[in-house]
């Protein structure tokens, strides 16, 4: 449906991401601040000019078309409401602006805010609606000018949690229900697996990552992902079930490299994940000598959902969940020395392309 090449040159900045949407399509565009996300939209959109590149909707271009003229709707973290136009006239304002006469825009808004839940606030002015309830007129004004492509800027990031999770199940039944693409830039994993068919990371202007949630979640593939999805990640050269972790050797005396034992039988570079939990921490070196294990210094603590996320340095940086029980026994503080372990059961390992 769509197929996009988007190129912006800056002094410190360069955007070189292609993106294909299909139709029905949600697409959720990851990535650190700065890596571009906004930017990629705002080209779509057609409110920042690119450097080169192409937008094809259908492999007809639409890139040189004006921003009003191209079929795509768009709804920021601000729902960006007129405020002196009350709900059923803001959403009204898109038809208007296409050709439709008021009564066949009030009557295409009516429709669209009953859709979103909010048949009961047609008269309701954008100051006496909740942040929920604003942007979900946002969404319903995106979608009465019958876009294409809906692009999706941070939607939910304004929200409370509380507020956020009624609005993240209504967003999926809309989207679910529309016939036209979907892109979706968004910083929290939540909203990309539960939202999304399909996952695009960028860093720096470029994509690192694609695809399913689920293939994202299993095999992150920069650390930035391994972050979004809650695990440790690392790179190293496997022989058998033996992986050597790159990085600085586990003893700068010996220059043995810090080598983990893992589930699979693999050659060659590879990456080796495994979530926090996985982590058991020690005050001294424990008895027995467990293969997968290493000496860090405690970098932080904070509080992690019902846990207590420790972030270890050392040969490798690590973040271990504990419960605060654990914590209190082992009587943690901040550049506290500690023995890391982890069983070879938990810890993965899958095959890293040699230009990663």
């Amino acid at each position: 449906m769509m197929d996009a090449h988007l190129l912006v040159e800056r002094p410190r900045f360069r955007l070189d991401l292609k993106i294909r949407l299909g139709p029905g399509e949600v697409v959720a565009l990851l990535g650190p601040a700065g890596a571009g996300k906004t930017t990629a939209l705002r080209v779509l959109a057609g409110l920042t000019r690119p450097s080169g590149g192409h937008i094809l909707l259908d492999g007809a271009a639409v890139h040189a078309r004006p921003s009003e003229q191209r079929p795509f709707g768009m709804v920021c973290r601000d729902p960006l409401l007129f405020p002196h136009m009350n709900a059923l006239r803001n959403v009204a304002f898109g038809p208007r602006c296409r050709g439709a006469t008021r009564a066949e825009a009030r009557r295409a808004a009516t429709a669209w805010l009953r859709h979103v839940g909010l048949g009961d606030h047609l008269g309701d002015m954008p100051g006496d609606l909740s942040a929920g309830q604003a942007q979900r007129v946002a969404l319903a004004r995106s979608l009465a000018v019958r876009p294409r492509v809906l692009l999706l800027d941070e939607p939910l990031a304004a929200l409370d949690p509380h507020t956020c999770l009624p609005v993240r199940a209504r967003l999926r039944d809309h989207l679910s229900g529309f016939a036209g693409a979907c892109l979706l830039v968004t910083h929290d994993p939540v909203d990309a697996m539960a939202l999304a068919d399909r996952l695009i990371v960028i860093e720096d202007g470029h994509l690192v990552q694609e695809g399913t949630p689920s293939e994202v979640a299993r095999h992150p593939r920069t650390g930035h992902v391994a972050r979004l999805v809650g695990l440790n990640l690392y790179r190293g050269e496997a022989h058998g079930h033996d992986v050597a972790i790159d990085g600085p050797p586990e003893d700068p005396a010996t220059g043995r490299a810090l080598t983990l034992n893992v589930t699979e039988d693999l050659r060659g570079p590879v990456f080796v994940a495994f979530p926090p939990s996985a982590v058991t921490l020690y005050a001294a070196r424990p008895e027995g000598s467990p293969r997968n294990m290493w000496q860090g210094s405690v970098e932080g603590i904070e509080r992690h959902g019902d846990r207590i996320r420790v972030h270890l340095d050392g040969p490798i940086t690590t973040t271990a969940d504990l419960t605060a029980a654990a914590v209190a026994d082992l009587g943690l503080s901040l550049g506290q020395k500690v023995w890391a372990a982890i069983r070879a059961a938990e810890t993965h390992a899958y095959p890293a392309r040699s230009r990663e």
